[in-house]
């Protein structure tokens, strides 16, 4: 008989909201340790549906559906985090580079993230330069995550990383960069550190370049 664990991973996989707030609720009342909720519950689940989504099985409406069912459980189990000592796997700070208003598949990313255990600052869309160097003097974050679906949005992608070097705060993080138009010649050619084509390969790509991948 699956664990009240095993049942709010599924309940994530399906999207089953109600059941994933009803399940986090029993699993605190049985005084279940924060950190198994969180990890062997809700980031397990996130990890099939990220899985199923990278092989075709899922498809972006299935992605948001388990991301929401993950994040009402999450707000459930977040006041207690500091207290369980459960420590974040990294700040990423993720945005639509500027001229670009696109946000679905950033909004992803940052779901994916999130549902993978790491601080995510989400920056909007249509994101200049200067804002991405304030995230990283201010915020300390480990990584920026820059999506463009326009290839006319493509160059602010250079642009940022640039501001970044002139800021010298270049060697203080990670830059990813995605989106439809992008390829990994892309990304080598304007000096990033890594490209992911999709939501849930940009939570790997993450995991790699801040020495997190398994």
């Amino acid at each position: 008989m699956p664990s009240l664990l095993e049942n709010l991973a599924q309940y994530v996989i399906e999207g089953n909201a109600p059941k994933a707030k009803e399940t986090t609720d029993a699993l605190l009342e049985q005084h279940v340790p924060v950190a198994d909720i969180v990890n062997k519950g809700l980031i397990a689940g996130m990890e099939v549906v990220g899985r199923k989504f990278k092989s075709n099985e899922f498809y972006i409406p299935e992605v948001l559906i388990a991301a929401r069912a993950m994040k009402q459980s999450m707000e459930k189990v977040k006041p207690l985090i500091a207290d369980a000592g459960i420590e974040s796997k990294g700040c990423v700070a993720v945005g639509t580079v500027q001229g670009d208003l696109h946000d679905i598949g950033k909004n992803l990313v940052t779901m994916m993230l999130e549902g993978a255990g790491f601080e995510v600052i989400d920056m909007g869309t249509d994101v200049g330069p200067a804002a991405f160097v304030a995230v990283v003097k201010e915020k300390g974050v480990q990584a920026l995550g820059l999506s463009a679906l326009l290839t006319t949005t493509m160059p602010a992608m250079k642009e940022t990383i640039n501001a970044l070097q002139e800021a010298g705060v270049r060697d203080r993080v990670k830059v990813m960069v995605g989106g439809a138009p992008l390829t990994q010649a892309y990304a080598d050619e304007i000096g990033a550190d890594g490209y992911a084509p999709d939501a849930a390969s940009a939570v790997d790509k993450a995991k790699e370049l801040l020495g997190l991948a398994a």
